[in-house]
């Protein structure tokens, strides 16, 4: 009897032991550039934007890791991706509901290009010879508005967007990294929408 008892208590050591191993095998390191969302209700608009958030690990990040004049996936990994529920309006373009892929350009005068893709592409996918092929890309381009970057009183360590909307009707949406920050509107076109509402009675 005594020889079944340490013989059942072995095998449950063994057991317990083993799970531990899977576990520990399982457990990987974080991620370099975890994945990050925000989402905000503009209007009748739900506003959300999916990316990766790199850090600047004492890196110089625009004009070196990410060279001016050169087109960037404005984040890392895979693409970032902002969605809108309704229709809305962009530097006076109007854009169907739907998710675009952002794409950003820096400029060393400040004078950004931020380009929303209709295809929803990563930037990759114009790499030509080792090269960003702005002209292909530029045909996918949806709307591209030129802004002014601003420079920041403090680093910011990890890249980060925000959605802000003081009026609920047109969004400023800000992409903030290292010593920079980028800001486009979205019109998310409420009174429109409101006059179609009316004109359906």
């Amino acid at each position: 009897m005594k020889k079944q008892n340490l013989l059942f208590i072995g095998i449950f050591f063994l057991f317990l032991f083993g799970i531990q191993v899977e576990s520990k095998a399982q457990l990987q390191a974080p991620a370099a550039s975890p994945a990050a969302s925000v989402s905000q209700n503009v209007g009748f608009t739900k506003i959300s934007i999916d990316y990766s958030s790199p850090a600047v690990k004492g890196r110089k990040i625009f004009g070196e890791i990410e060279k001016y004049g050169v087109t960037w996936r404005a984040g890392a990994n895979a693409a970032t991706m902002i969605e809108f529920s309704t229709p809305v309006s962009i530097d006076g373009k109007n854009l169907r509901a739907g998710k675009y892929s952002i794409f950003m350009t820096p400029e060393a005068d400040g004078n950004w290009t931020v380009r929303l893709n209709a295809k929803g592409n990563s930037v990759f996918n114009y790499m030509k010879d080792g090269k960003i092929d702005e002209e292909a890309l530029a045909k996918d381009d949806v709307v591209a508005v030129k802004v002014k970057a601003e420079q920041l009183p403090a680093v910011q360590e990890r890249l980060q967007y925000s959605i802000s909307a003081e009026n609920n009707k047109v969004a400023k949406i800000t992409m903030s990294w290292e010593n920079v920050s980028v800001s486009f509107m979205v019109d998310t076109q409420v009174d429109q929408k409101m006059e179609a509402f009316k004109a359906t009675f």
